[in-house]
Formats: structure tokens, sequence, C-alpha cells
């Protein structure tokens, strides 16, 4: 009876390390996973990183055209208001 219960223990402790081991690969592939998804998050961060930089340089870009082209206007404005000024001194004259 002590052999039979001595064999069942080691069958029983078999067993149990068997479905260890198994339980330990689907660890080993989920953890894989997820740090191939960790990787891919941090790759995506990157990218949205590097385009609201950009996205923030082209809005720096558009506002400095935007002031000069306020300039550009403000001066044709100027040279308009000149001339009809002189054609208006010109017709009155």
């Amino acid at each position: 009876m002590k052999k039979l219960a001595g064999v069942l223990g080691i069958l029983a402790l078999g067993g149990i390390v068997a479905a260890g081991c198994s339980y330990q690969s689907q660890i080993d592939q989920a953890t894989s996973q997820a740090e191939a998804s960790a990787q891919s998050a941090s790759t995506a961060a990157t990218n949205a990183q590097n385009s609201a930089n950009q996205a923030a340089q082209s809005a720096k870009t558009a506002e400095q055209s935007a002031a000069g082209s306020e300039d550009s206007v403000k001066r044709a404005n100027d040279a308009v208001a000149r001339l009809e000024a002189a054609f208006a001194s010109s017709v009155t004259k």
C-alpha cells in the first residue's frame, strides 16, 4: 500500500509539474505579446509626438506668414490712400 501511495504521489507530482510547464508556456507567450504591444504603443506615441511637433512648427510658420500678409495689406492700403489723395488733389486743381 505504501508503494502504491508513493507511486500515486510521484505521478501526481509529475502531473502538477507538467501542468505548471504548460501554464508557464502560456505566461511566456502572453508576456511576449504584451512586450510587443508595448513596443508598438511606444512607437505610435513617438510618431504622434513628432506629428504634433511638426504641426506646431507649421502653425508657427503660418502665423508668421499671416503677420507678414497683414503688414503687406497695411502698406497696400496706405499706398491706395496716397494715390486717392493725390488723385483727389489733382482733380480739384
